[in-house]
C-alpha cells in the first residue's frame, strides 16, 4: 500500500474479532513503533506488549471514558516514555503511537488509540497513575497512550480525499 492509502483506510476500530494477531503481524507493527524519531535520537520509548485479557479488561476500567472496549481488543501495546531519559518524551511516544497505528492498518490489524496520560477514572483518580500501578511500572515512565489492537469485526470504510478538510490549511506569505 502507498502511505497516502494507508493514511485513508486508518480508522479508530473499536470491535474485534476473536482472531488472533499473527506474530508476523505484531513484529512488523512494533518496528513501526522503534523506528519512530525521537528528538536527539535519545529513543526514551518503550513498548510493553499486553495480552493478559484480566490486565486489559482492568485497564479498560482505568478510565471514565474511551477505553471500554479495550477488554476485548486481542492485545494492546502500552507505550512507555523515560522521563529521565529525555524531557521530549510525550511527543517521542506521540509519533511512535502514531507509526505503529499506520502500520496496523496497513498489516490490516483494527487499532485504537487510548489516551491515558491527563485522563480520569470515575473515581478521579489519574488513570496514568492505576495503569502504570497495574503494569508494576517505576514513578519516572510516563504513559501517552495505549494502542488497542485486534482484526476488526465488520468494516468501516475509508476516507477519502474529497473527506480532508482543507479549511484547516492557513498560508503565511
Amino acid at each position: 500500500m502507498y502511505l497516502l492509502e494507508v493514511m485513508l483506510k486508518r480508522r479508530s476500530v473499536r470491535k474485534y474479532s476473536d482472531e488472533e494477531i499473527s506474530n508476523e503481524k505484531m513484529n512488523k507493527i512494533l518496528q513501526a513503533g522503534l523506528l519512530a524519531p525521537t528528538s536527539r535520537n535519545l529513543k526514551p520509548c518503550h513498548f510493553l506488549i499486553i495480552e493478559n485479557k484480566e490486565v486489559l479488561k482492568k485497564i479498560s476500567e482505568s478510565k471514565a471514558h474511551g477505553a471500554a472496549f479495550l477488554k476485548d481488543a486481542n492485545k494492546a501495546i502500552a507505550v512507555i516514555g523515560n522521563t529521565m531519559v529525555a524531557d521530549t518524551w510525550i511527543e517521542d511516544s506521540s509519533i511512535a503511537l502514531a507509526f505503529m497505528h499506520l502500520m496496523a492498518t496497513e498489516q490490516e490489524v483494527g487499532s485504537c488509540w487510548i489516551q491515558i496520560r491527563l485522563r480520569e477514572s470515575n473515581d478521579g483518580e489519574s488513570t496514568e497513575e492505576l495503569v502504570r500501578d497495574l503494569l508494576g511500572l517505576d514513578d519516572y515512565f510516563g504513559i501517552v497512550g495505549i494502542l488497542a489492537l485486534g482484526i476488526e469485526d465488520g468494516h468501516i470504510p475509508a476516507y477519502t480525499l474529497d473527506d480532508i478538510d482543507k479549511e484547516k490549511i492557513h498560508y503565511l506569505r
